[in-house]
């Protein structure tokens, strides 16, 4: 029997030199498709951090971190909407442990 919905978490990594407005519309944009997609149960904003290195000749990356749960297929989605939003420098999705 396939599992009906699986817990995760997500860290994007988003460019700083964005600026701060589109910085947050970005995360909104990512929280509303996790929205869409399942239940958000916690939103930790890390903020500007300094990169270990270069990454797009960035020095700093704006970091979220996003705990949901959703079905088992929607991670890959997510995942791929990463890949071709501009602004994301980096980003991982997790399967949690219950």
């Amino acid at each position: 029997m396939a599992k009906q919905s699986g817990h995760y978490e997500t860290v994007m990594v988003l460019k700083t030199k964005l600026g701060e407005e589109a910085l947050q519309a970005l995360v909104e944009k990512f929280k509303t498709l996790i929205e869409q997609n399942g239940t958000i149960n916690n939103v930790d904003v890390w903020g500007k951090r300094r990169l270990a290195y270069l990454i797009e000749d960035e020095t700093e990356g704006y970091y979220v971190l996003v705990d949901f749960t959703s079905k088992p297929d929607f991670p890959a989605e997510l995942d791929r909407v990463y890949k071709i939003t501009d602004g994301v420098l980096r980003s991982l999705i997790t399967a949690k442990e219950d």
